[in-house]
């Protein structure tokens, strides 16, 4: 087992709340911030340089802002989480966050235990966002474009029809071990098809797909496709 803290970036142009994000990470003996920045071109290239675990990215910040910088960390092939951070929660910048390679996304006046908690799941390789929250700023963000909703990559096409239904239970928020039971299946069972069709939408997490699976056709806000 790895007892090694969590090395985290603080990425925001609020000196003020960096300080407030210290003063609450810094207590975590588990966490150790390894460097702050105030805009987006600093944070890629602090990461760049520092490789942490974690990336805490504000959403909106001068220069660069935050889902340009988490898109140029991922394609970057840096191995470093990004969470991203924003104001308000039906914020179509958190889409783009999302588009981009964001391991989840936290509003700013979230408490204290959620973060810390948040900043070890993604360390953990998981995702931080709730479904619902997804399929409604996925929904809004289409509203706003006015697309169709109906283009159905042939990158979906690859998944097997187990898999299909696996995404599409994922869309609707289930845990693996929901996906299980409704499934009659084995939770290790699951775990091997949600690796597959991760791998084969060239997605690096659940959320990720879900957002493909929106963006597919596969599945339509407020319902599965």
């Amino acid at each position: 087992m790895n007892d090694r803290p969590i090395r985290l970036l603080l990425a925001d142009d609020q000196q003020l709340l960096r300080a407030g994000f210290k003063m609450v990470l810094g207590a975590e003996t588990d966490i150790d911030i390894v460097a702050e920045a105030g805009d987006g071109v600093e944070a890629f290239d602090l990461t760049r340089r520092l490789v942490p675990d974690v990336v805490l990215m504000d959403i909106r910040m001068p220069r660069r802002d935050g889902v340009a910088a988490t898109a140029d960390i991922v394609q970057a092939n840096l191995p470093s989480r990004v969470l991203v951070l924003t104001t308000f929660d039906l914020d179509e910048y958190v889409v783009g966050a999302l588009r981009a390679g964001a391991a989840g996304f936290l509003t700013k006046d979230a408490p204290a235990a959620d973060l810390v908690e948040a900043i070890r799941t993604v360390h953990r390789g998981g995702a931080v966002v709730a479904p619902h929250i997804l399929s409604t700023l996925l929904g809004r963000f289409a509203e706003h474009r006015g697309g169709d909703g109906d283009a159905h990559p042939a990158i979906v096409d690859a998944l097997t029809a187990r898999e299909r239904e696996v995404l599409l239970l994922l869309a609707k928020g289930l845990t693996n071990a929901e996906i299980a039971e409704t499934l009659t299946v084995g939770e290790t069972t699951v775990k091997t098809h949600v690796g597959h069709l991760l791998t084969k939408l060239g997605v690096r997490d659940r959320v990720q797909a879900v957002v493909l699976a929106y963006e597919s056709g596969l599945v339509k806000p407020g319902g599965t496709g």
